[in-house]
C-alpha cells in the first residue's frame, strides 16, 4: 500500500494559488506509483472554521459537489495517477438543504443566536479513472463551523479494491466525541474507533486541520498532538478483555495489561474483533499559520493492532514541513507511540 501525504499552509481564501501550491507538491508523482493521495480538510480554501465567522462570509468559497476546484483538482490527479485521491472542501448546500438553526453562543450566559446554514465541511473521494467515488460530511463540528456548517449524519467507509480495500473517512473533530457527550479516557466514548471495529475497516483516514498543541515548541514534530490522536483511537489498540471485565464493578481499568483480564490470542471479541486484526490510520493535517493561530502539521501513519496494548507510529512529518511524502506500507517497523 502506497499512500501519498500532502502537507502545506494554504493561503486564506486564495483557491487557485492554494491548488497550485497542491500541483506543484504532486508533480513529481508518476503514474501507478500510489494507491492513494491525502489532501488535508479544506485544503484549498485555507481553514476557514477560524477565519468565517458566519454564512455570509464563507458563501464566496462554498464549492459545489462534484465540479468545484477541489473535485476538478481530485479527478484530474486522480485520472493522470490512476490511483484514488481523497480532499477536504467547503460544500454548498444545495437549495432544498438551506435553513436556519439555532445554536448557543459561548458568551458565558449561553445566549441562543439564529444562523443561517449554508454549507458543509466535506471530503470528495475520487478513483483512478477520475471518476467521482463518493463524498463525505464531516460530523462533529467545530464551535464555529456550527454558524454556518450543516453536520453530516454519521462516518463513511468505502471498499476499494486491493491493497486499500475497506476504507473509512472522517475529518479532523471526528476524532472527538459528539456533543453533549463527555469523553473519558478509560470508557470513551470512542465513537470513530468503535465505528471502524464495526466496519471491519482496514484504512482509517483522517483530513485534518489540527492545532498546534504548543507543547515542547522546539521540537520538530508535535509529539503531543500525535499522542493525543492516538489516545482517541484506543481501541484499535488496546488490550482486548472478556466481555464482563469490561462491566467489573471493582471499577479496574477495562485495558488492564493484567494477564487475567486478557482474552486469550485466539479467542475473537464479542463484537467479532479479533487479537492481533491491523488497522492502518493516515492523518493528514495542514500547517502553518492562520490569524495567529497555529496548526500542528505533524501527518502521521499509524499501524493499530488489536490487543497490542500500544499504538504504532511508523511514520510523522514535521511541525512546519511544507511538502508530500510517500508512505509505503508495510515497508517500516516504525515505533511505539508515546502514549
Amino acid at each position: 500500500m502506497r499512500i501519498a501525504v500532502v502537507q502545506f499552509a494554504p493561503k486564506i481564501g486564495q483557491v487557485q494559488d492554494n491548488i497550485a501550491t497542491a500541483h506543484k507538491l504532486c508533480d513529481r508523482l508518476q503514474p501507478n506509483s500510489v494507491d492513494l493521495v491525502c489532501l488535508p480538510e479544506m485544503i484549498f480554501t485555507g481553514m476557514s472554521r477560524y477565519v468565517f465567522p458566519d454564512a455570509a462570509s464563507i458563501s464566496p468559497f462554498l464549492e459545489e459537489p462534484r465540479t468545484g476546484p477541489t473535485s476538478q483538482f481530485c479527478a484530474s490527479l486522480a485520472a493522470r495517477l490512476r490511483c484514488y485521491v481523497v480532499a477536504g472542501y467547503p460544500e454548498r448546500l444545495p437549495p432544498h438543504e438551506l435553513h436556519k438553526a439555532s445554536i448557543t453562543v459561548d458568551d458565558g450566559l449561553g445566549s441562543p443566536r439564529e444562523v443561517d446554514k449554508a454549507g458543509a465541511n466535506a471530503a470528495a473521494l475520487y478513483g483512478p479513472d477520475g471518476a467521482f467515488v463518493g463524498d463525505y460530511r464531516k460530523t462533529n463540528l467545530y464551535d464555529t463551523e456550527m454558524t454556518w456548517a450543516r453536520a453530516g449524519t454519521g462516518f463513511t467507509t468505502f471498499h476499494l479494491p486491493p491493497p486499500l480495500n475497506t476504507v473509512s473517512l472522517g475529518i479532523c473533530m471526528d476524532l472527538n466525541v459528539q456533543p453533549p457527550a463527555l469523553w473519558d479516557s478509560a470508557l470513551g466514548p470512542y465513537e470513530i474507533a468503535e465505528y471502524c471495529i464495526a466496519q471491519k475497516t482496514n484504512v482509517l483516514v483522517l483530513l485534518n486541520a489540527w492545532l498546534d498543541s504548543e507543547m515542547r515548541p522546539e521540537d520538530d514534530t508535535d509529539w503531543q498532538t500525535i499522542n493525543y490522536w492516538a489516545m482517541r483511537l484506543r481501541p484499535l489498540w488496546a488490550r482486548v478483555v472478556e466481555a464482563d471485565k469490561r462491566a467489573d464493578p471493582s471499577g479496574s481499568h477495562p485495558d488492564s495489561d493484567s494477564d487475567a483480564e486478557e482474552a486469550r490470542a485466539d479467542e475473537p471479541h464479542p463484537d467479532g474483533r479479533k487479537p492481533g486484526e491491523e488497522l492502518v490510520v493516515v492523518v493528514c493535517n495542514r500547517c502553518g499559520e492562520e490569524n495567529g493561530i497555529t496548526f500542528a502539521g505533524s501527518s502521521a501513519l499509524f499501524s493499530l493492532t488489536r490487543n497490542a496494548g500500544r499504538p504504532r507510529l511508523l511514520h510523522a512529518m514535521r511541525r512546519r514541513q511544507e511538502g508530500l511524502e510517500v508512505w509505503t506500507y508495510p515497508g517500516s517497523k516504525g515505533s511505539e507511540a508515546r502514549t
